[in-house]
């Protein structure tokens, strides 16, 4: 009878330390997996945000979607104005000055390493692809292009996308988007930043 009681007791302290070990380990997991993955859609995200710049710098506005952005970025060409002279100078002719050289965009784009058929993709995902929105406001009594691009954290935090996970991080809204830009002010800052 002793040793049965001994050995239940085994069993039980066995069964403790497991759930001990699941408890310690799941949280440890989240912040370890939540990181890799959002560092991964953040950095992809930059690589949109760099390519919206180039976008504006040829258009002077953001792009709507992604087949615009792409299809710019592929046949769209920089504009590099030089000065030759010295503006200062009383005999500077402004006529003769300015020379004008045109860049194609897509020789920016590869020295960069960006591939644009996987641009719109987010990271740990079955090829679901990023909002993005581009707009025109006033702001400070001036037309400003602005842009917004972003995703849902449960979108790409597969099982740890629940709402049970903000227990290990008060901070962890599943709902609110990883993202950058902002559409009501004049702003590329990513939230991750």
């Amino acid at each position: 009878m002793r040793k049965l009681f001994s050995l239940a007791f085994l069993v039980l302290a066995f069964v403790l330390a497991f759930f001990l070990y699941r408890s310690i380990e799941e949280p440890i997991t989240f912040a370890d997996e939540r990181a890799v993955r959002e560092d991964a859609v953040a950095d992809k995200l930059k690589v949109i945000r760099t390519t919206q710049e180039m976008y504006r710098d040829i258009t002077g506005m953001f792009a709507p979607n992604f087949d615009t952005l792409k299809q710019v970025l592929t046949q769209g060409r920089f504009t590099e104005v030089r000065i030759i002279g010295d503006p200062d100078d009383p005999d500077f002719d402004p006529a003769t000055a300015y020379d004008t050289t045109y860049i194609p965009a897509i020789d920016s784009v590869r020295s960069l390493g960006i591939d644009l058929d996987r641009l719109e993709y987010v990271p740990y995902t079955d090829n679901k692809t990023f909002d993005i929105a581009a707009d025109t406001i006033d702001y400070q009594s001036t037309k400003v292009p602005v842009v917004q691009v972003g995703i849902a954290r449960k979108e790409f935090m597969d099982r740890f996308g629940d709402e049970r996970f903000k227990r290990y991080d008060q901070m962890y809204d599943p709902n609110k988007p990883l993202k950058f830009g902002d559409l009501s002010k004049p702003s590329l800052a990513g939230n991750w930043e």
